[in-house]
């Protein structure tokens, strides 16, 4: 019986994500936050989508070299509201759907906090 369950583990397949769902799986996680204004371009990224089509706002992602998800995720927030809190909130909800979606492991989450936004009643 343990010789089957072995056999069954060996032929598993290959299972592949495209990158676009990763990109709009953090994203939604990311805009479920209360708090976080929208997700915003750095520089560097901007320059980037001079040169190439990605329609990753905000979110940039990489692999490391054990195959894991390193994420950097660009926001803006709304005042008053507690900077460390919202990036906890913000990478726990990313891991969690990430996991849950796609079964992925995600080593590092990033959240760069690019600006603060007032809310109109706040003038």
């Amino acid at each position: 019986m343990a010789e089957l369950y072995n056999d069954l583990q060996k032929d598993k397949g290959k299972i592949t994500c495209d990158r676009n769902i990763l990109l709009s799986i953090i994203s939604l996680a990311t805009k479920e936050i209360s708090g976080v204004s929208f997700l915003q371009d750095s520089f560097a990224m901007k320059l980037k989508k001079l040169f190439s089509k990605t329609d990753s706002t905000g979110v940039k992602l990489k692999f490391s070299n054990n195959n894991k998800l390193v994420v950097d995720v660009f926001i803006r927030i709304y005042n008053g509201n507690n900077v460390p809190d919202i990036a906890y909130k913000v990478q726990e909800n990313i891991k969690n759907n990430i996991a849950s979606m796609v079964d992925m492991r995600v080593s590092k989450i990033n959240v760069h906090i690019v600006g603060v936004d007032f809310k109109s009643e706040d003038l």
